[in-house]
């Protein structure tokens, strides 16, 4: 049976106008996105060169123009500045008279829920904060990965019909936040994904120093088997040292990192004390072994070597 041919995205009537303020990382690729659903692109701002080629990568043929112009051409307005700069662009947008009434405005905030975006409520704007967990590169590969992703999403419940829309059509899941709940929900990937970064660098770091030649290569496997693991059985996936209780082995790691990366004592320590918390928790690390664990951490803090015993 053949399929029904599909019509191609630029065929289909636009449905909505969009625009993006603020070329970083995220806003041209989810516009793309929204281009590929039938909507059409008509102007971004972008200030640094990085970003103008960014938004003439994803959004060929899109005019760069300054904010208040951005929106004026656009019935959906994604706003795409950093956590910290959101709440005066809005603001002024607002008491620059440019935002009008029916107008969609989309943050991509994970920290903020819609009320933010009150100044722009009160001009008539129709408020969504749509917040994809995802980690971006600013190529053509994120629209690929949007494909799945969660959306931590808030809206007034008269739009949440739209907000869901508009994330489905992103290819993305739509996951329901609070609006006071969401500083905790973006904490909470950032501990997952944004010290994972850290963590996973220092280990090739640390590889190099040791004379592995391809640390990519040889962390791959494990991580990802790692973060496999942890993903479908929590806690119950923890293994190594700390889990079992070698307190030699971790005060040998100690000595090493002073050594080689004293830099990265601290954030070893850390995990360490919050890995062996979570193994006693959860009848992993026998308590028979956890004193003289949790002695070799306390020590470590003070430029010793901690005692193995």
């Amino acid at each position: 049976m053949n399929a029904t041919p599909q019509p191609d995205p630029k065929d289909r009537p636009a449905r909505l106008t969009v625009g993006v303020v603020g070329a970083g990382r995220v806003g041209p690729a989810l516009a793309a996105s929204l281009q590929l659903a039938g909507h059409r692109p008509v102007a971004v701002s972008a200030v640094s060169e990085a970003s103008r080629r960014r938004a003439g990568h994803l959004l060929p043929d899109v005019p760069v123009m300054p904010p208040a112009e951005v929106i004026q051409r656009s019935d959906l307005v994604l706003l795409t500045v950093p956590d910290d700069a959101l709440p005066d662009l809005v603001t002024g947008l607002a008491d620059t008279g440019s935002v009008r009434p029916g107008q969609l405005l989309v943050h991509t905030s994970g920290r903020y829920g819609t009320r933010v975006l009150d100044p722009a409520l009160r001009a008539g704007a129709l408020p969504l904060a749509l917040h994809p967990a995802m980690t971006f590169t600013g190529t053509p590969v994120d629209v690929q990965r949007l494909a799945g992703c969660s959306f931590g999403v808030t809206a007034p419940e008269e739009l949440r019909l739209a907000a869901e829309a508009l994330v489905i059509e992103m290819g993305g899941e739509p996951e329901w936040i609070a609006e006071e709940n969401r500083p905790l929900y973006h904490a909470a990937l950032a501990l997952g994904a944004n010290h994972l970064v850290t963590l996973v660098a220092q280990s090739m770091e640390l590889l190099s120093a040791a004379g592995v030649a391809a640390p990519d290569r040889m962390l791959g496997p494990l991580l990802g088997a790692a973060l496999d693991n942890a993903l479908r059985s929590g806690d119950a996936a923890l293994t190594g040292p700390v889990a079992r209780g070698d307190a030699g082995t971790v005060a040998a790691h100690v000595t090493e990192l002073r050594r080689h990366a004293p830099q990265t004592v601290a954030g070893y320590l850390a995990m360490a004390r919050a890995t062996a918390d979570r193994a006693l928790a959860h009848g992993l690390l026998k308590p028979e072994l956890a004193e003289d664990l949790l002695g070799v951490l306390a020590h470590g803090t003070d430029g010793t070597e901690g005692d193995a015993r």
